[in-house]
C-alpha cells in the first residue's frame, strides 16, 4: 500500500464509494443472531466497517453510501451519520440506504449482492458518478483506492478488479478467481469454484465504470428474473467483454467472514512481526468508541502478548488473546488464545482456551462445561460462548 502523500494524484472524475453491509452473516454463528456482521468488534476497539469506511477517507474518498439489510439499528447506531469519519456533511459525506419498497419491489430485500446494487440504480444514476468503487464491510487491510482509481483510468476498463494471491495452504472456493495475463486483462473469472484453478483471488474491492455498469445490470435484469451476486453474471459478463483488468494489493488483507479467519486475523494482531497495525500516522483506522477509563490491571493477573482495552479488569491470567472494552477476568480464572467481546466477565477459576466469547457473557464454571462438551474430542476447535447457546465452529462450517 502506498502511504499517502500530499502529493497524490487527484482525479476530476466524480467517485462515489457504496459499501454493501447488508449480509446476515450466518458463517459466524451465534455472534450475529443479534448484530450486523459489519458491526462485529475486532482488535479490541474497532468494528470491521471501520476498515472500509476508513480507507475511503484516507483516500480523500468523501462521498460514501452504505446499503443495509439486516439488523440495521445496530449498524446505524455505530455510523453516527458518519461523524467519527468526519463524514457528517451538508453536501455529500455518508448517505445509508436502507430496504424501501415500491411498486416494482414487493418484497423490498436483497437477494444478493449484485441485486443490491440493482435495487438502487436510479439513486445511483441521480447522483450521476464517473467511477463506482464497490466494497464488502466484513474486510480487514488498508489500502489506497486511489491506486486502483488510477489503474482503472489508464487501461480504460469497464471494471477493475483488487486481486491478491492466497497463501498455498488456504483454499480459494470461497472467493472469486481469475487468471490475468501480462497487461493485467482478466481472461477468467470462476465465481466460489469448487476446484479452483490457482490462488489469485478478488478481493470484492470493485472499480466501476459507473455508466457501464448501471447498463449492464439493466441489461442483466430484463434477460434474468432475479439479479443474485456480481459473480454470478456481472462480472462474468464484463471479462468476456474484454475490459476488466486487476489491480494488485501486496499488502495485508483478509476476509474475516467465517469463524477461522474472524479468529485468526485477530491473532494475526499479536504477531510481533506486525502483519497488520494501525498506529500509523498516515493512515488512521477510525471509529466511535465509547469514553471509558483505562484498563486496571491487578497484582494478581498475569498478561502475556495480549490486547487489552479498555475498561477492563484483569486479576487472573490472560495469554495470546484480545480483550474488547470493558472485559473482566476475576482472580483465578485464565484466559488463552481467544477473543472475548465487549462487557464479558469470566468467572473465577474458569480455564477457557480457543474461545469465542459474545458481548456481554458471563462464563461460569457451569457454562465452562458446556464449553468442553461443545469442543467435543477436537481440542483445536473454536468454541463460539453465547448467552444462550454455545457452538463449535466445526459445525458451522459443516
Amino acid at each position: 500500500m502506498n502511504q499517502r502523500r500530499a502529493d497524490k494524484i487527484m482525479f476530476k472524475e466524480k467517485v462515489l464509494a457504496l459499501i454493501l453491509a447488508g449480509g446476515k452473516g450466518g458463517r459466524l454463528g451465534l455472534l450475529t443472531d443479534d448484530k450486523a456482521k459489519p458491526v462485529m468488534p475486532f482488535g479490541g476497539t474497532y468494528r470491521l466497517i471501520d476498515f472500509a469506511l476508513s480507507n475511503c477517507v484516507n483516500s480523500q474518498i468523501s462521498d460514501v453510501w452504505v446499503i443495509e439489510q439486516y439488523e440495521l439499528h445496530s449498524l446505524n447506531e455505530h455510523l453516527s451519520n458518519g461523524r467519527p469519519w468526519d463524514l457528517d456533511r451538508t453536501y455529500g459525506g455518508l448517505q445509508v440506504l436502507p430496504p424501501f419498497q415500491d411498486d416494482s419491489n414487493k418484497e423490498g430485500f436483497a437477494k444478493g449482492n449484485a441485486d443490491a446494487i440493482y435495487r438502487h440504480t436510479d439513486f445511483i444514476a441521480d447522483f450521476n458518478p464517473d467511477i463506482l468503487i464497490v466494497l464488502s464491510a466484513d474486510h480487514v487491510y488498508k489500502m489506497d483506492f486511489r491506486d486502483a482509481i488510477e489503474t482503472h483510468l489508464q487501461k480504460k476498463a469497464s471494471v477493475t478488479m483488487v486481486t491478491t494471491k492466497l497463501p498455498k495452504d488456504e483454499s480459494a472456493t470461497r472467493f472469486g478467481v481469475v487468471k490475468a495475463n501480462k497487461e493485467g486483462r482478466i481472461t477468467k473469472f470462476d465465481y466460489k469454484p469448487d476446484r479452483p484453478q490457482g490462488n489469485l483471488i478478488t478481493t470484492e474491492i470493485f472499480v466501476y465504470d459507473a455508466p457501464i455498469l448501471l447498463k449492464t445490470l439493466k441489461e442483466l435484469k430484463r434477460e434474468k428474473e432475479q439479479l443474485k451476486d456480481y459473480g454470478d453474471e456481472l462480472l462474468p459478463r464484463l471479462v468476456a467483454e474484454g475490459r476488466a483488468f486487476e489491480h494488485r494489493l501486496d499488502g495485508y488483507w483478509q476476509d474475516v467472514g467465517t469463524v477461522e479467519s474472524y479468529w485468526q486475523t485477530q491473532m494475526d494482531l499479536l504477531d510481533a512481526r506486525g502483519k497488520l497495525f494501525f498506529d500509523d500516522e498516515n493512515w488512521k483506522i477510525l471509529t466511535l468508541a465509547a469514553q471509558r477509563v483505562p484498563a486496571f490491571i491487578d497484582k494478581s493477573a498475569d498478561v502475556k502478548n495480549s490486547l487489552i482495552s479498555s475498561g477492563c479488569r484483569i486479576s487472573g491470567t490472560v495469554s495470546q488473546s484480545v480483550l474488547s472494552a470493558g472485559v473482566i477476568i476475576e482472580n483465578g480464572a485464565e484466559i488463552a488464545d481467544s477473543i472475548v467481546l465487549p462487557n464479558a466477565l469470566i468467572e473465577r477459576g474458569v480455564k477457557l482456551k480457543r474461545v469465542i466469547i459474545d458481548t456481554a457473557v458471563r462464563v461460569t464454571k457451569k457454562k465452562a462445561e458446556e464449553i468442553g462438551k461443545a469442543r467435543g474430542k477436537n481440542k483445536n476447535a473454536i468454541v463460539l460462548v453465547g448467552k444462550r447457546k454455545v457452538q463449535n465452529a466445526d459445525e458451522i462450517e459443516n
